[in-house]
Order: structure tokens, then C-alpha cells, then sequence
């Protein structure tokens, strides 16, 4: 990979943190809920880095390896996300619900920042939802395109990047698509009602006209 910083290097980076700002919230929420998180947040720290805390991609990145630089960031935010709820849902499993509420608001968020730019056709909501949402490297091409339509757009993952993650933490990647689904949902509708997200059991996901 080239030595020189891209639009593509700055575009994952912005996911990363966009990631990151989730697992601040989770901690925010903990916090007032009075759970003791110090420890976990230190070894998850000690084992997986730090958050990159949103400073310049130029004054952080190891420009002589570019893509593992990159790569190593993605799994560092991947797995301290699973640590965290996982170990979260270990004391009560009934934080879950308390848990969409974070990530229903965090989507909302993330919304704002494209500053009432509103998406008028369900390719370009994808468009939209694809620039945010991290799903591994550029390189890996997860997602398949089913349909494309003015009416709905159809895409399926062809295959889950997030399971060694979970499983590596001892937690169920279930929790993450049920929690990511809610961030999705409240993203897509924040940045136009007359659109609605679903995915199915069978992984087919759908951005569709209300």
C-alpha cells in the first residue's frame, strides 16, 4: 500500500472513531448506572490499545504500514466494544435493553453530523449508512448487492467479520446485531423518515421506502 495518507486512509479512520464514540457512551452509561467498569477498561486497555480519541489520522498513523496500521485499529475498537458488553451482560442481562436505548441514541448522532443532508433514494441512504458503519477493510467486500431499486435496496453480508471478535471475549455476536440493527435503524430514520432498515434471519438486509 502506498506511503502517502488517501481519502480512502481518512474515510476508515472516521469510521473507527465513530465506533469509538459508541463504546465512550457505553462507558458514560455504566458510569451512571454505577456500575465498577475501572478494571475492565484497564485490561481491555492493556490488551487491546487505547481509543484513538479522534486526533489528527497524520499525527498517529505508522506511514510505513499503512494497512496494518489501519487493520490493527479496527481490531482494537472491535474487540474492547465486545469486552465491554459482554462483560456488561454477564452481571445483568437485562442492561441489554438499556443498551439499545445507547445505541439508538448514538445513531441519532451520527446522523446529525451530515448537517440535514437527507438521502432521497434508497441507494444513496446505503451510500450513506456505508460511509459510517465499519465492516472490516475496503479490501474484504463483505456485502453483495441483491436488488436496487427506487422502491428498496437488498444487499446481504457474505460473511460475518465480527464472530472471531466476540468469541475471542467469550461473549455471543448476537448481542452485537441486535444492538447494531438499532444503531442502523435510528441512523437511517434520522436522516429521512420516509425510509425504514430490517434485516432478516437469514442476514438479507433491506433499506426500504415507508
Amino acid at each position: 500500500m502506498s506511503l502517502f495518507l488517501g481519502k480512502i486512509h481518512y474515510w476508515l479512520y472516521n469510521k473507527i472513531v465513530s465506533y469509538e464514540l459508541i463504546e465512550k457512551e457505553i462507558i458514560k452509561w455504566a458510569s451512571e448506572k454505577g456500575l465498577n467498569l475501572e478494571d475492565l477498561i484497564r485490561s481491555t486497555y492493556a490488551e487491546f490499545g487505547a481509543p484513538l480519541d479522534n486526533r489528527p489520522l497524520e499525527d498517529i498513523i505508522d506511514t510505513s504500514n499503512i494497512h496494518g496500521w489501519l487493520q490493527n485499529k479496527i481490531n482494537n475498537a472491535e474487540l474492547r466494544q465486545a469486552a465491554l458488553i459482554t462483560n456488561i451482560l454477564n452481571r445483568d442481562k437485562s442492561f441489554k435493553e438499556e443498551l439499545m436505548e445507547v445505541f439508538k441514541e448514538q445513531g441519532i448522532v451520527a446522523a446529525k453530523k451530515y448537517n440535514g443532508h437527507s438521502p432521497d433514494t434508497p441507494e444513496t441512504m446505503y451510500n450513506f449508512l456505508s460511509d459510517v458503519l465499519l465492516e472490516g477493510m475496503p479490501c474484504d467486500r463483505v456485502s453483495d448487492i441483491l436488488d436496487n431499486n427506487d422502491h428498496e435496496f437488498i444487499w446481504v453480508t457474505t460473511m460475518c467479520l465480527h464472530k472471531p471478535y466476540w468469541e475471542k471475549v467469550g461473549g455471543d455476536v448476537k448481542n452485537f446485531y441486535d444492538l447494531r440493527d438499532v444503531w442502523i435503524k435510528y441512523f437511517v430514520q434520522s436522516l429521512n423518515p420516509k425510509f425504514n432498515y430490517e434485516r432478516a434471519a437469514d442476514g438479507v438486509q433491506k433499506i426500504k421506502r415507508v
